[in-house]
């Protein structure tokens, strides 16, 4: 129950975080303007025939859902640090561990309410897509479930991450680093980038064999939504990567929970 009411509590009050609705109207907002362009691509590419009508329609829809999809990201480390970082700045941690609850409580209530708030962000990229697909004239084939399970996957390790860095370190600095993360990730599931640059080379060779499902990270890795481009992986592979992303999550938050529970819980 002390779980579940941290999750209840601190998803309701992503809803009176200012910053939060800002950008989600932003997002919003960059939404209805890409709906310009796709009316007029599909009027342009019409008497061109419907093969490629659909490559053009769906490689645009794609590139929207990319952005979309890194957003999320954003959103979730942003989320994540924010919610435990805020308790601390304004010491109403203390008010929440009499309770009494545990550390370790609190930083999986923290954690499962951010995870609810990106579920709905995820149901909301599902629809989003379907629509955009559906203005444009075509439809998405990939499986729904892949477009539901992966990127909560991908959200709930960027969110892990995120709480294990902020229990070390100020919400800015846990940014910054989550920002130079999130390059060195593209860059490592980008093929063919270090090509021509021995050093960089060699740096994400090390990085693939300390952590072989980088790309688990990868915005684009999951966020398929043709026949022709979506890899048909079998049921072994779906379930080996599930594993390897939410083996992911629970290492960052064991260690969230293990640096918080030396962390000096008074105002800094």
């Amino acid at each position: 129950m002390k779980l579940k009411a941290l999750a209840l509590e601190t998803f309701r009050s992503f809803f009176h975080n200012r910053l939060i609705l800002v950008l989600l109207i932003i997002w919003v907002l960059a939404v209805l303007v890409s709906l310009l362009p796709l009316l007029a691509m599909k009027a342009a590419t019409a008497a061109q025939g419907p093969a490629q009508t659909q490559a053009v329609v769906l490689s645009f829809v794609s590139g929207i859902m990319n952005a979309v999809s890194a957003f999320g990201s954003l959103l979730a480390a942003w989320a994540a640090a924010d919610c435990v970082s805020s308790e601390m700045t304004s010491g109403t941690i203390l008010a929440v561990m009499a309770r009494p609850v545990k550390r370790w409580e609190f930083l999986t209530g923290k954690f499962a309410g951010v995870m609810l708030l990106m579920s709905i962000y995820v149901l909301m990229m599902l629809g989003l897509s379907a629509l955009l697909a559906e203005i444009g004239g075509q439809r998405i084939h990939s499986s729904i479930w892949v477009l539901l399970v992966y990127p909560l996957i991908r959200y709930a390790i960027w969110a892990a991450i995120a709480i294990a860095l902020v229990t070390m370190l100020r919400p800015i600095a846990t940014m910054g680093i989550f920002l130079l993360l999130g390059i060195v990730i593209s860059m490592a599931s980008t093929p063919g980038f270090a090509k021509d640059y021995a050093m960089v080379r060699h740096f994400l060779d090390a990085l693939n064999w300390i952590l072989p499902s980088t790309n688990l990270l990868s915005e684009t890795r999951f966020l398929e939504i043709t026949h022709a481009s979506l890899k048909q992986a079998g049921w072994i592979e779906h379930l080996t990567t599930i594993s390897y992303g939410l083996d992911y999550a629970f290492v960052c938050l064991l260690l969230a929970m293990w640096s918080f529970h030396y962390r000096n819980l008074k105002r800094d």
